[in-house]
């Protein structure tokens, strides 16, 4: 009861999305499990060496410092919910530290590869679906589930933007293209979708997996990333961007970040391009 009381916060009160309460709730059942093993359970008793102790069977299993952290999160915001509605006293992980990890930079496609796709897409009958959910992606930056929840009545082609919802419920306006608009029109006239803009055979949205697989039939015949996913096309939107004169705050406000720094991590990636411009371009360059 309480569980789902907790799920409710999340789901009413927090506006997280499906996806990130699922994640919450198998990492605080994990650690109930840990507790379970150990003949006790989550209660006003549980104090932080229970916690630590946890940090290390997970870190036994080869679990990265990034994933133990996430963890912990959810861990804290269920302490935090349990001191809220007065079932404990103090959090066990009030005075917690998250761990140090490296922050992985993802690699984005090239120019080279991005445009390899589409001249593929241009010398053969490929699937037009494919094509424009691809062109999505690399124009807007868009999320995976921000795409397949697009709406027929969230595309305003007179303001020519795309109405998308993103983290916690959050609305916001992504410009597009003329090519792009005039696009998604010509596939709106052509397959006559009902409710969402891509759309399976029963007018539903697209699940999860389609997506995935589209990516990556279209992308592992051009490149030899280990990483491929709409994940990897949003950092290529953004790089792209911010490699050809974008400003980082017109790159932040597309892509829905609440802050400046969860865009400033392609400043990093924008890094080899800086070094290899200047060694190019200083008067005292040598050869």
């Amino acid at each position: 009861m309480l569980f789902n009381k907790f799920k409710d916060y999340l789901s009413f009160e927090k506006k997280f999305a499906a996806n990130t309460i699922a994640a919450y709730l198998r990492d605080i059942n994990d650690f109930q499990k840990f507790l379970n093993d150990n003949g006790t359970k989550i209660s006003k008793e549980i104090n932080y060496s229970f916690i630590r102790q946890w940090i290390v069977v997970l870190s036994e299993k080869k679990y990265s410092m990034i994933s133990i952290n996430r963890k912990i999160a959810s861990l804290k915001s269920y302490f935090d919910y349990l001191v809220n509605i007065e079932i404990i006293n103090s959090s066990p992980l009030k005075g917690h530290k998250n761990l140090k990890s490296s922050s992985k930079i993802v690699i984005p496609f090239s120019e080279k590869e991005i445009d390899q796709v589409f001249e593929n897409f241009e010398s053969s009958d490929m699937n037009n679906r494919d094509k424009l959910m691809i062109e999505i992606f690399y124009s807007t930056g868009i999320r995976r589930d921000e795409l397949i929840n697009i709406k027929l009545v969230d595309i305003l082609f007179d303001s020519r933007v795309i109405k998308v919802t993103g983290k916690r419920n959050k609305q916001r306006m992504i410009p597009m293209l003329p090519n792009l608009s005039s696009n998604i029109n010509d596939y709106i006239n052509n397959s006559d979708p009902k409710i969402y803009l891509f759309e399976s055979k029963k007018s539903k949205k697209l699940s999860t997996s389609t997506i995935y697989r589209v990516i990556n039939k279209y992308f592992r015949s051009v490149s030899s990333k280990v990483k491929i996913s709409p994940h990897v096309l949003r950092h290529t939107f953004a790089t792209h961007m911010l490699n050809n004169g974008a400003d980082i705050n017109t790159i932040k406000e597309i892509l829905g970040h609440a802050s400046l720094s969860s865009t400033q991590i392609y400043t990093k990636i924008k890094l080899p391009k800086i070094v290899s411009d200047y060694n190019k371009s200083h008067p005292r360059e040598i050869d």
